[in-house]
């Protein structure tokens, strides 16, 4: 009998051991064995390019982390991130738009978005994982039917006839592919939002009751806060982080690929899930968002330097995700079994 005890409270103390650190020792681990088969990884050029890599994944799982925070979930922040991308390029490419209508005119799309999103779910009471399935197909057949199914680039020919008339400015280009006291900008455009992420969710009243809403929407509704419209800004400020990562990606690549946005949906996701255990916090959050981002952009960066085929890629993300999601819900289970 205390042998079964000590072993419960052995595994209890692993679990929790795992909840709290295990996201960071596996981030030790994976940057110590690449370390030691290469000598091009623990380099500050390196390190570098995978804060770059991670930029665009982490403004999308920002968005979703915002959406989880009120119990809801995002599954259109992809599609929203193509649509943005064709529509910047379009402007510049296509319609010769200047610098700051170019920059604007994405965001509002990404608003837009939001607001089908909060209709959908918070009018009509749509689930969510239903509503933003939904939009995401609708959205994904919009981008595409705007740009006829081509990616959209400098001088490119026409359906109607001739050459496109604009080109992507190098004001436009550098917000991607630029660098500011050492760093790449799309670096220090992905600190910043973390930054204000983490204030606004952890600092201030409104995210508190962003949490509020998230645990326990009949208490916030008793407690006097009008769930419905946190809810529906939870949901726009989605749509725009979504629409700020496909002018991120435009101003990377250079041109608006279609569907730029759908192979980075599950990394976001990743990202979000995995920083739930990042030093046993358990809920969503600004930071273990952009640690959850880094474990996943550190280890497929890794894999790279090993010549592993990309198509493996998928294997390798899917267990991170298994295993961040398997620590939570059992420490999760064993806290509640405890209660």
């Amino acid at each position: 009998m205390q042998a079964e005890v000590k072993n419960n409270k052995l595994q209890e103390r692993g679990i929790n051991f795992l909840f709290k650190f295990g996201a960071i020792a596996l981030l030790i681990c994976i940057i110590i064995y690449f370390s030691s088969i290469s000598d091009a990884f623990f380099t500050y050029a390196n390190f570098t390019d995978i804060l770059r890599s991670i930029s665009i994944v982490t403004l999308l799982a920002l968005g979703v982390t915002f959406t989880l925070v009120v119990g809801g979930f995002d599954l259109s922040v992809g599609s929203t991130m193509s649509l943005s991308t064709v529509v910047t390029a379009s402007l510049m490419v296509w319609y010769e738009m200047p610098l700051w209508l170019v920059l604007i005119v994405p965001i509002l799309v990404g608003v837009l978005v939001g607001l089908v999103n909060s209709f959908l779910i918070v009018i009509l009471g749509i689930p969510d994982l239903l509503a933003t399935l939904s939009t995401m197909y609708i959205v994904a057949g919009f981008h595409r039917t705007y740009t006829e199914g081509y990616s959209i680039y400098n001088n490119m020919p026409l359906t109607s006839g001739g050459t496109a008339p604009g080109q992507l400015s190098e004001a436009f280009l550098w917000i991607g592919q630029g660098r500011l006291l050492g760093l790449p900008v799309p670096v220090w455009i992905m600190l910043i939002l973390v930054v204000v992420a983490y204030i606004v969710l952890n600092h201030t009243r409104w995210g508190r009751i962003l949490y509020m809403t998230g645990g326990n929407e009949e208490a916030a509704t008793l407690s006097g806060v009008n769930t419905r419209k946190v809810k529906f800004i939870a949901y726009i400020i989605s749509g725009i982080f979504a629409s700020l990562a496909g002018v991120l990606f435009t101003a990377r690549v250079g041109s608006g690929q279609i569907d730029a946005g759908t192979p980075l949906l599950m990394e976001a996701v990743a990202a979000v899930f995995v920083g739930y255990s990042v030093l046993g916090i358990g809920k969503p959050n600004a930071l273990g968002t952009f640690f959850g981002a880094a474990v996943i952009g550190i280890l497929l960066n890794g894999l790279t330097i090993l010549n592993l085929p990309y198509y493996a890629f998928d294997i390798i993300k899917g267990t991170v995700l298994v295993l961040a999601l398997a620590v939570t819900y059992v420490y999760a289970k064993k806290r509640f079994s405890r209660a």
